[in-house]
Parts: C-alpha cells; structure tokens; sequence
C-alpha cells in the first residue's frame, strides 16, 4: 500500500478508475434499467391515482371495503374482514367491496376509503361509522356488560387470534391457507418466508415460546370461555347482536369454515356445540348470500 501511494496510486482512485470502466462497459444496462423502473414506478402511480379517483366516486357516504381476495369456503379469510364486512351488514351500510389493494395505509388490512379518507384497523372503522350513522348497538348494555364485551374482544383478537395463527401458518404449514383461497402460484414460493416472519412474531407475541400442547390448551380455555358465557342465548349480549359479535363471529368463523383437521374445529364440533351453532346464526342473519360471496361462487 505505501508503494502504491508514492507513485500516486491511491485506493480511491483505483476505486475510481474502475468505476469508470464499469460504466464504459455497462452504461446501456444501467439506463435501461433505471428507465424501465422509472417507467414501472409511474405507471404504478397513475393507477393507483386512478383506483383512489374511482373509490372517492363510489358515492358520498359509501364505504369502499378493501380486502384480500374472497375465500373458497368462508367470505374472506381474514377474520378482520369478515368482522367488518358483519358490523357494515348489521348497521345497513351501504358497501363496495374492493380486492386490488387490501393492504392499507398502516399496513394492515382491512381498511376502508370513505368519503375520500383512508382508514384503517377494523376496529377504528367501526367506530368511525358508528358515530357516523349513529349505529351503536351497544348502547342499551350496562357499564359492567360494556366491559365484559370490550374483554371478550380483547381475549378473542389479542390472544386466540395467535392460537390460530400459529396452528395455520406454522402447525399446519399453511395446507388450510390454500386450500381456503385460489392464490397466486408464485405465493407458494415465497410462503417459506411469510412462515418464518410469523413464526418469529409468535415468539416475540411470547405465545411461540410454549409447547404447541400448551398452546392448544390455552385455546380451549379462551373457546371454553366463550362457550360458557353464550349459553343458550341467541348472541353474546343477550337476545339482540351487539358489535362485540361481529368480532367473535369473525374469529370463530375461521375456524369453522376455514380450519379443516384443526383441534380448534374439533372443540367446535364435540365439546363448544352451542359456538357452532352461533356461527350458522350468525350466518343465516347476516350473510343470506354467503354462497354468492364466495370464490368461485357457489349454486
């Protein structure tokens, strides 16, 4: 290196020098290259230019509903969308159902456009247009059933939804994911990998951290709970569905038409009878062309 340097040769211009004669050798490459993902970034741009101008001309107060694609066996397999998609039935809210872009602008799907605004998390758009419409079901319950209602979510989102992820995604290896929905080949390809982020996000939840024994044990205790608190009542909260039902319909709704050879679907069907019974209530209320939403559709 001292050599080099006393006759003027110096690891920057070596550097230098031979990035010239790369882009001597390469030039035609490289722009056409940076021309073609320009012209791809563009083109993407102006479509999704065009989607946002074709969702703000859906009508004024109807919800643009952006979800994955439809399901085989259950409208969507995503119990968020179906969740949603339940609580917009329950309240007559006048709804378009939109596929090409089901991630949102926090990432997560599902998400709605409304009147021009992007919004997202399930949840918070129920909220938002429960304030909208003025369609809150919950208002007739007491403080105490309130709070029962907000735990049982809770319980069912936060903590079986990862029971059910881990056995979908990882246990099962994803067999009931495809065979749920008609999906791109190219998704079998990459799926080693969406396996490895959720199997890495389940440690970190700490659920991935437990023997899958005591990870389908504490699923029975949170289905177990369900079951006992609904009974014999029609809905959660009593005769009348409340929006906590869209929610546990939502999650339970996987599992009965979405989770064939799950121990889940065999608690459903031996053990929590009344919760498989809720599921076709729930579906014969608000979901009377369930076969119509299907993928393919259904006669």
């Amino acid at each position: 290196m001292p050599l080099l340097a006393a006759v003027g040769i110096t690891p920057m211009r070596v550097a230098g020098k031979g990035a010239h004669w790369l882009w001597g050798k390469c030039k035609p490459a490289v722009v056409t290259a940076i021309v073609l993902v320009g012209a791809l970034k563009l083109t993407s741009y102006i479509q999704r230019q065009n989607r946002r101008k074709k969702w703000n001309n859906a009508g004024k107060d109807v919800v643009v509903l952006h979800s994955f694609p439809r399901g085989k066996f259950c409208p969507n397999l995503s119990p968020f969308v179906v969740k949603l998609e339940t609580y917009l039935r329950m309240a007559a809210i006048p709804y378009e159902l939109d596929t090409v872009e089901p991630i949102g602008p926090k990432g997560k799907c599902p998400w709605i456009t409304l009147n021009g605004e992007e919004i997202a998390d399930s949840q918070l758009i129920m909220e938002k247009l429960s304030k909208l419409y003025g369609k809150n079901f919950s208002t007739h319950l007491s403080e105490e059933q309130k709070a029962l209602a907000l735990s049982m979510r809770i319980m069912i989102e936060e903590h079986f939804l990862w029971c059910l992820i881990l056995w979908r995604y990882i246990i099962d290896e994803g067999r009931s994911f495809f065979n749920g929905m008609i999906v791109p080949k190219v998704f079998h390809v990459v799926f080693f990998l969406l396996k490895r982020y959720l199997k890495k996000a389940c440690h970190m939840q700490g659920i991935g951290r437990h023997s899958y024994e005591e990870i389908e044990e504490m699923g029975r205790k949170d289905l177990a709970a369900l079951s006992s608190w609904l009974g014999d009542k029609p809905f959660f909260m009593g005769e009348k569905p409340t929006e906590v039902d869209c929610a546990i319909f939502g999650m339970l709704s996987q599992i009965q038409w979405n989770s064939a050879g799950s121990p889940y679907l065999h608690m459903l069907e031996s053990d929590f009878v009344n919760l498989s019974a809720y599921c076709l209530r729930v579906k014969e209320k608000f979901w009377p062309d369930w076969n119509k939403c299907l993928y393919p559709p259904v006669e």
